[in-house]
């Protein structure tokens, strides 16, 4: 099940990225380590009480302005709103209630979701000033202090928005129905792709606009089974406006991070005629970071210019561009013309029974000792490195936690080499994998 999702919201500088590094500041460190993910992210996961969400971050919501980047800022602003759970809308105590505050409460109003009123920079210990009370006046119920620098009241925010976050549930989907992200830039050939895969394939096609995503779900049921396509087609339009382009990236981000959340494979497009840009590993590594199983479509190869070698030689850039993705299986399609179309739901099916694989721990244990007897594990200064045993925490992606002696002598090349060996063994092609370290004694396992 994916999670929900909350969008911060207000006018600029209020403080919401402030506060959005607050509340997601214990995961940063570990998802920024992933290769081909820009720093500069809008979204990042957040936990309270035991309760997962998705964070969103906006560009401040100035409704009247006629400054482009400012009108991208709202369009991102807007797709937040449509996709969330919940709103944080953020304030201002030194400003006081604004008439831009007045404008952006009202367009919240209209959207019918619920929304939680914070009013940052009560940077104090103690009552609320008299003027806190002026923000009762936006119509948002009771507002909640915070102070997104200290931290403080973030505590009082998240109960609040628990209150408001839909059921958590444990019910798995009645089918297999396997559900499939079509995401990459804009222009790859995303929405004929699905249009491709349904026209051909119309046995039970159904369209369903998405009640809390900015997308349309397709099912589709064929012979290779039940799947159902999440179209991120116009994630963003290429804008010849000077300086909107990092804007409009952010935009198209979040559209495809959304549609990941809810996935269990992600198609991930890439246009054959243009080639490899930095977005297509930018949006690939969501998928990566996600643990989602992943395929790399080149669309549009029947627009290519081809020898005999082409495809080979585009084969092997490809690995080398997406070197931290070397798991991922490429083909070369035409969403045009209908070419290895097919092959996609062949692969589809394969690789999201990869990334629900699932190792016995004797079959690890095995393929470890094989492993270690064939390439000694590292030393430093006369101590070993030993690995006790390993065992399967879970599934989507594969996760093994390896007990060890000592956790600083694993070091990442040697982990590499382990997890090739298991992938010679038993696949996994198309998935990533988790390794989760921990540091025992031998007298522990006795």
């Amino acid at each position: 099940m994916s999670k929900p999702v909350v969008a911060i919201v207000g006018r600029p500088n209020v403080g919401k990225s402030t506060l959005f590094n607050k509340l997601i500041g214990q995961r940063l460190s570990i998802v920024d380590d992933t290769p081909g993910v820009t720093r500069d992210r809008i979204y990042g996961d957040c936990e309270w009480l035991g309760r997962q969400m998705l964070l969103i971050d906006t560009g401040g919501i100035e409704p009247h302005s006629d400054d482009v980047i400012l009108k991208q800022m709202r369009r991102q602003a807007d797709l937040a709103i449509e996709s969330a759970d919940v709103i944080v809308m953020i304030t201002d105590l030194h400003d006081g209630v604004v008439a831009t505050d007045q404008e952006v409460a009202a367009m919240l109003q209209k959207s019918g979701k619920p929304v939680v009123l914070a009013v940052n920079k009560c940077d104090f210990i103690g009552e609320v000033p008299p003027d806190f009370y002026e923000f009762y006046n936006l119509g948002l119920g009771d507002p909640v202090a915070v102070s997104a620098v200290h931290g403080r009241g973030t505590g009082d925010l998240l109960d609040e928005v628990l209150k408001y976050l839909p059921d958590e549930t444990t019910e798995e989907d009645e089918n297999e129905t396997i559900k499939v992200a079509i995401i990459g830039k804009p222009n790859a050939g995303k929405s004929s792709l699905v249009n491709r895969m349904c026209g051909e394939e119309r046995v039970i096609v159904s369209d369903i606009a998405g009640t809390t995503r900015d997308a349309t779900d397709t099912y589709v049921s064929n012979e290779y089974g039940d799947f159902m396509f999440i179209d991120t087609a116009g994630l963003r339009r290429k804008s010849r406006v000077r300086g909107a382009g990092d804007v409009i990236e952010k935009y198209s981000i979040i559209r495809a991070q959304l549609a990941i959340e809810r996935a269990n494979v992600c198609v991930i497009m890439i246009d054959a005629v243009e080639g490899f840009t930095e977005q297509d590993s930018k949006i690939a590594g969501l998928a990566h970071e996600a643990g989602k199983g992943c395929i790399i479509a080149v669309n549009k190869w029947d627009a290519k210019e081809k020898d005999g070698n082409t495809m080979q030689k585009e084969r092997e850039k490809l690995m080398n561009d997406f070197s931290f993705m070397s798991y991922v299986p490429i083909v070369f399609i035409s969403a045009k013309t209908g070419q290895r179309v097919d092959r996609l739901y062949e692969l589809i099916r394969f690789v999201d029974d990869q990334n629900a694989m699932r190792i016995s721990t004797g079959k690890l244990n095995d393929i470890l000792a094989d492993a270690t007897t064939r390439v000694q594990p590292p030393t430093d200064k006369g101590r070993r490195l030993k690995i006790y045993y390993m065992t399967q925490a879970s599934t989507r992606p594969p996760t093994f936690v390896c007990f060890v002696n000592r956790k600083d002598l694993f070091h990442y090349s040697y982990q590499r080499y382990i997890d090739n060996q298991i992938r010679g063994v038993f696949g996994l092609e198309g998935t990533p994998t988790r390794y989760i370290i921990r540091e025992r004694d031998r007298k522990d396992f006795k």
